[in-house]
Protein backbone atom coordinates (compact mmCIF):
# COMPACT_ATOMS: atom_id res chain seq x y z
CA UNK A 1 0.00 0.00 0.00
CA UNK A 2 1.34 3.42 -0.98
CA UNK A 3 2.13 6.34 1.99
CA UNK A 4 -0.02 8.91 0.37
CA UNK A 5 0.32 11.19 3.29
CA UNK A 6 4.55 11.08 2.70
CA UNK A 7 4.28 11.56 -1.06
CA UNK A 8 2.04 14.41 -0.22
CA UNK A 9 4.59 16.05 2.51
CA UNK A 10 7.22 16.00 -0.23
CA UNK A 11 5.42 17.56 -3.00
CA UNK A 12 4.68 20.21 -0.42
CA UNK A 13 7.97 20.54 0.85
CA UNK A 14 9.42 20.84 -3.15
CA UNK A 15 6.90 23.41 -3.85
CA UNK A 16 7.59 25.97 -0.76
CA UNK A 17 11.11 25.55 -1.75
CA UNK A 18 10.75 26.22 -4.79
CA UNK A 19 7.44 26.99 -6.44
CA UNK A 20 8.24 27.56 -9.52
CA UNK A 21 8.88 24.07 -10.55
CA UNK A 22 4.95 23.49 -11.21
CA UNK A 23 4.32 27.14 -12.12
CA UNK A 24 6.27 30.01 -12.98
CA UNK A 25 5.42 33.68 -11.88
CA UNK A 26 8.13 35.60 -12.63
CA UNK A 27 11.16 36.01 -14.82
CA UNK A 28 13.43 35.82 -11.31
CA UNK A 29 11.59 32.17 -10.86
CA UNK A 30 11.94 31.49 -14.79
CA UNK A 31 16.10 32.21 -14.20
CA UNK A 32 15.60 29.51 -11.36
CA UNK A 33 14.41 26.82 -13.12
CA UNK A 34 16.64 27.26 -16.04
CA UNK A 35 19.46 26.87 -13.79
CA UNK A 36 17.88 23.98 -11.96
CA UNK A 37 17.06 21.95 -15.50
CA UNK A 38 20.56 22.86 -16.13
CA UNK A 39 21.85 20.72 -13.18
CA UNK A 40 19.25 18.00 -13.47
CA UNK A 41 20.22 17.77 -17.08
CA UNK A 42 23.69 16.43 -15.68
CA UNK A 43 22.00 13.42 -14.65
CA UNK A 44 18.38 13.01 -16.54
CA UNK A 45 17.89 9.33 -15.68
CA UNK A 46 17.59 9.89 -12.08
CA UNK A 47 15.80 13.57 -12.46
CA UNK A 48 13.69 12.81 -15.47
CA UNK A 49 10.04 12.69 -13.68
CA UNK A 50 11.21 16.12 -12.40
CA UNK A 51 12.72 17.41 -15.53
CA UNK A 52 8.94 16.68 -17.50
CA UNK A 53 7.36 18.47 -14.67
CA UNK A 54 9.91 21.70 -14.71
CA UNK A 55 9.86 21.52 -18.72
CA UNK A 56 5.94 22.05 -18.58
CA UNK A 57 6.69 24.74 -16.36
CA UNK A 58 8.89 26.49 -18.42
CA UNK A 59 7.32 25.73 -21.30
CA UNK A 60 4.28 27.58 -20.32
CA UNK A 61 6.17 30.30 -18.85
CA UNK A 62 7.89 30.53 -22.58
CA UNK A 63 4.56 30.58 -24.70
CA UNK A 64 2.74 33.55 -22.33
CA UNK A 65 5.48 35.45 -21.27
CA UNK A 66 5.69 39.05 -23.17
CA UNK A 67 9.00 38.80 -23.59
CA UNK A 68 9.12 36.08 -26.07
CA UNK A 69 5.79 37.39 -27.77
CA UNK A 70 7.58 37.97 -30.79
CA UNK A 71 9.55 35.33 -31.11
CA UNK A 72 6.42 32.86 -30.80
CA UNK A 73 4.67 34.80 -33.38
CA UNK A 74 7.32 34.25 -35.87
CA UNK A 75 7.39 30.85 -35.06
CA UNK A 76 3.94 30.39 -35.56
CA UNK A 77 4.12 31.67 -39.19
CA UNK A 78 7.00 29.76 -39.90
CA UNK A 79 6.51 27.15 -42.70
CA UNK A 80 6.82 23.74 -41.35
CA UNK A 81 9.35 22.41 -44.12
CA UNK A 82 11.19 25.68 -44.59
CA UNK A 83 11.97 25.34 -40.40
CA UNK A 84 12.50 21.82 -40.96
CA UNK A 85 15.26 22.05 -43.28
CA UNK A 86 16.58 25.15 -41.20
CA UNK A 87 17.31 22.82 -38.53
CA UNK A 88 19.06 20.55 -41.11
CA UNK A 89 21.24 23.12 -41.63
CA UNK A 90 21.96 24.24 -38.23
CA UNK A 91 22.51 20.22 -37.68
CA UNK A 92 24.68 19.21 -40.24
CA UNK A 93 26.11 23.00 -40.39
CA UNK A 94 25.29 23.57 -43.89
CA UNK A 95 25.98 26.36 -46.22
CA UNK A 96 23.06 26.96 -49.55
CA UNK A 97 26.19 25.65 -51.74
CA UNK A 98 25.86 22.44 -49.65
CA UNK A 99 22.23 21.75 -50.83
CA UNK A 100 22.40 22.93 -54.22
CA UNK A 101 22.73 19.46 -55.59
CA UNK A 102 19.86 17.90 -53.57
CA UNK A 103 17.02 20.76 -53.93
CA UNK A 104 18.65 22.90 -57.13
CA UNK A 105 21.04 26.17 -57.41
CA UNK A 106 22.09 28.33 -54.40
CA UNK A 107 19.88 30.86 -54.98
CA UNK A 108 16.77 28.71 -54.71
CA UNK A 109 17.47 27.09 -51.85
CA UNK A 110 18.46 30.68 -50.35
CA UNK A 111 15.23 31.60 -51.73
CA UNK A 112 13.39 28.59 -50.11
CA UNK A 113 15.32 29.22 -46.87
CA UNK A 114 13.73 32.91 -46.50
CA UNK A 115 11.11 31.82 -47.32
CA UNK A 116 9.99 33.69 -51.02
CA UNK A 117 9.87 30.01 -52.21
CA UNK A 118 8.25 26.47 -51.17
CA UNK A 119 10.00 23.28 -50.94
CA UNK A 120 8.53 20.27 -53.78
CA UNK A 121 7.72 17.15 -53.36
CA UNK A 122 10.83 16.03 -54.99
CA UNK A 123 12.84 18.83 -53.28
CA UNK A 124 11.46 16.69 -49.89
CA UNK A 125 11.59 13.67 -50.77
CA UNK A 126 15.44 14.42 -52.03
CA UNK A 127 16.75 15.94 -48.24
CA UNK A 128 14.64 13.11 -46.71
CA UNK A 129 16.74 10.01 -48.54
CA UNK A 130 20.12 12.28 -48.69
CA UNK A 131 19.55 12.90 -44.33
CA UNK A 132 17.81 10.00 -43.77
CA UNK A 133 14.76 11.33 -42.37
CA UNK A 134 11.14 10.89 -42.25
CA UNK A 135 9.30 13.08 -44.99
CA UNK A 136 6.68 14.09 -42.79
CA UNK A 137 8.95 16.05 -40.64
CA UNK A 138 8.19 18.70 -43.16
CA UNK A 139 4.67 18.71 -42.80
CA UNK A 140 2.38 19.95 -40.19
CA UNK A 141 1.27 17.26 -38.12
CA UNK A 142 -0.94 19.60 -35.92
Amino acid sequence: MKNFNQVKSTALELFSMASFVGHISTDEEYIQALELMEELIEEYDIYKSLIEVLEISIERWEDRADEFAEFNARIDNLDDGVATLRVLVDQYQLKADDLKDVIGGKSLVSMILNGSRKLTKEHIQAISSKYNISPALFFDCV
